[in-house]
């Protein structure tokens, strides 16, 4: 693996981040077309749409540079608070100065109940030993502050985010190129069969706001009833 990349959207979009962005981007076309609401919107890597599968009509791409629909800094959101259904975080936080301000700011503009997604680097992996190895040098995408699971879970506790499923993937490591990939295939069936210490983890996590609760119609009422969830104030794009 050549080092000469100088952003980590760059590293992901080239061949050398292609067993990453594949699995990546199935994951989230696998979880978004779930998930439905009014606004929704993708934080970072606006070169990967991790939202094309979603079914929700207002979403778009925050990020700093010219690429996003949005162009601003993830520590400042442009949105009112609860004002987005969906949040997506792909590996956000190992490349923010500040991560905790970036979950904060997360929280705020989630709605009760509204879905977070996020994807991040497995310090405790094969991905892990050699972000260790290559950390010093600072080269993306081993530069960053690998996060792990644990950890993130309880910063999402103390924001009363509660994480209702983990899962990982990219067992295979990250040194093998890719004319190499289709051997170390077995690696990758089998971890997804239960082993924990993949070079990437997925979090789900949901909102909780004590006592508030989604309201259901009852279906033998005759009466048509409003949804709860609205659209947000500000229309996105």
């Amino acid at each position: 693996m050549i080092d000469r990349y100088f952003s980590f959207a760059e590293w992901v979009s080239d061949s050398s981040g292609e067993y990453l962005r594949q699995r990546e981007q199935a994951y989230f076309d696998r979880m978004v077309a779930d998930m439905f609401g009014y606004n929704a919107a993708q934080i970072g890597l606006p070169q990967l749409d991790l939202l094309r599968a979603s079914r929700i009509s207002r979403r778009c791409h925050v990020d700093m540079s010219s690429m996003g629909d949005v162009q601003a800094d993830p520590l400042h959101l442009p949105f009112p608070s609860q004002s987005l259904d969906l949040l997506v975080l792909p590996h956000a936080l190992e490349f923010s100065v500040f991560p905790h301000q970036l979950l904060r700011e997360a929280e705020r503009v989630l709605i009760p109940e509204g879905n977070l997604l996020l994807s991040g680097f497995n310090p405790y992996s094969l991905w892990g030993i050699y972000h260790r190895y290559k950390q010093w040098r600072g080269q993306f995408p081993w530069h960053g502050d690998f996060v792990a699971a644990g950890r993130l879970r309880d910063w999402l506790a103390l924001l009363s985010c509660e994480v209702v499923s983990q899962m990982s993937c990219c067992y295979v490591p990250p040194v093998v190129p890719q004319r190499w990939m289709s051997w170390f295939e077995r690696l990758e069936m089998i971890g997804e069969r239960g082993w924990p210490l993949g070079g990437v983890y997925f979090v789900h996590a949901i909102k909780r706001v004590q006592g508030v609760r989604l309201i259901t119609p009852r279906w033998s009422d005759q009466v048509e009833i409003a949804p709860v969830l609205r659209p947000a104030t500000r229309a996105m794009q």
